[in-house]
Formats: structure tokens, sequence, C-alpha cells
């Protein structure tokens, strides 16, 4: 079981709902995944007329947790407003908390997501910061109140997989009471399954199962990699050698000998 906050879910792969070929496609998706917490941009919803009704039936029929976010703003003004629209659009405290620096690498601006996560907690949300994989930010997003602490394994949509291992299992090692996330980069249930084999609780992701050729069973082979690796931590990785072990123990082996 995990718990995000006073929540507690079973699934490990949390997902969003964006870039499908087409909204039936999105809930095949979903349901195939087993997720049971699904990311939803404020912008999408708003949308207004039929297209926002629609969407927001779609997702009602999942009966899923929704977790509204900020996705898209760039100063700590922007996020904190979009912030408490989608509380009240959306009728929860819960929020992805996302404040891009840079729009080629798409990577947070730390500095502003730490000030928003602090106005953010002492307004009453329940926040789960994307940030990246330094160990100081994290701290510093547990220090303003997130319980939750989400760092990319690479920029949004490369699939590329973890490329800082060290840095995220440090993060692993320093915050052992801290629920970690990956968000972002991963583009293979590999991925997930090693990122869940670090010790981390859960992974979110959207682009690969949503650009895969078939969503449905991209999103199925996931939620395998996700139960895959967290098995494997729980029953604990043997540790790296750079020499081999043999499996068959030498002592005791019987030895033939020719007779001439």
């Amino acid at each position: 079981m995990l718990k995000f906050y006073d929540k507690t879910v079973t699934s490990r792969l949390l997902i969003g709902t964006a870039l499908y070929p087409s909204p039936a496609i999105m809930q095949d998706a979903i349901r195939a995944s087993g997720a049971e917490i699904v990311t939803v941009s404020l912008r999408r919803e708003a949308a207004g007329g039929k297209t926002g009704d629609a969407f927001w039936k779609l997702i009602n029929e999942l009966n899923v947790t929704v977790l509204p976010n900020t996705a898209g703003c760039r100063s700590v003004r922007e996020a904190v407003t979009t912030a408490k629209l989608a509380r009240e659009l959306f009728g929860t405290s819960w929020i992805k908390l996302e404040v891009i620096g840079d729009n080629d690498t798409l990577q947070p601006d730390v500095v502003g997501l730490v000030e928003a996560a602090t106005i953010l907690v002492k307004d009453g949300f329940e926040v789960f910061p994307y940030c990246t994989e330094d160990l100081t930010v994290a701290t510093r997003l547990v220090d303003a109140g997130c319980k939750v602490v989400m760092p990319w394994a690479a920029p949004i949509g490369s699939a590329k997989g973890i490329i800082n291992r060290d840095a995220l299992k440090l993060l692993r090692d320093r915050l052992p009471d801290i629920t970690l996330v990956v968000d972002a980069g991963l583009g293979a249930p590999s991925h997930a399954a090693e990122a869940l084999e670090l010790g981390y609780d859960a992974v979110l992701l959207n682009t690969a199962i949503a650009k895969a050729a078939d969503p449905i069973a991209m999103a199925r082979a996931f939620r395998l990699g996700c139960e895959a690796g967290r098995t494997a931590y729980e029953a604990g990785l043997m540790d790296a050698r750079d020499f081999a072990s043999p499996s068959t123990p030498v002592v005791g082996t019987p030895f033939w000998h020719a007779v001439s």
C-alpha cells in the first residue's frame, strides 16, 4: 500500500491524460494501467463548452483520483493562481506543482518552485512538486511542508529514462520518510522498473503510453514493470560485483581422471 498525504492507494503508477489518439483510447489505457491517480491540466479541463464537459465526464467514469497540475506555468504568481483555480474547479487541495524555467528542456525553475510550494502549503494545499534530482532542492521542498517530492528521471517527453541514477539513489537514501515519485523522462517499462528497484514509491508518466503504437498494451506493460520493480526492491536485490562469482560451488566437486 502507498500513501499520498492522507490517501492510500495500491497502484504505484500515476498516469497523465494528454496526447492520446482518442478519448476512448485514453480511458482504456488508464484502465489497463491500473492507475488510481491521474493528472489533469487546468487548461485542458477549463477549455469550456462541450469539449471540457465531455472530457470531465470521461474522467469521472474512470473512478480515479484527480491530481490537477500547473503545467505550463512559468512564474510563481502564475503557478499559485492556477493552483487556486484548480482547487475551486476540482474540489481538491491536491496540486501537482510545476514552475518551468527553461523552454527547451522544460527544466523546473527550482527557486520559484520552492517559493510557490511554500505559499501553497501555507494556504492549505497538499503539494506534489515536480523538480530536478537535486538533493538540496528536494530538502527545501520538504522543509516547506511537502510530503511528496517528484524528481525527474530526464526532461519531460525525452524517453531517456534515468540519466542520473546516483543522484536519485541519494535522494531515496536521504529522504527515507518522504513519498518519492519519479516524474518525467521515462520511455520504457524497464525505466519504471528501475525507479521502483531504487526504492522509489511510484512513477508518473504520460507520453510513453499516450504516444505508443498501442497505448493500451503499453499501459499494461508499464503496470507490470512497476509491479516487477517494487517486488524486486522488497525481495532484496543483490549487490553488483566487479568479479565473477560462480553460482555452482566448486568445493566437493568430484574430479575424474583418465586411466591409461
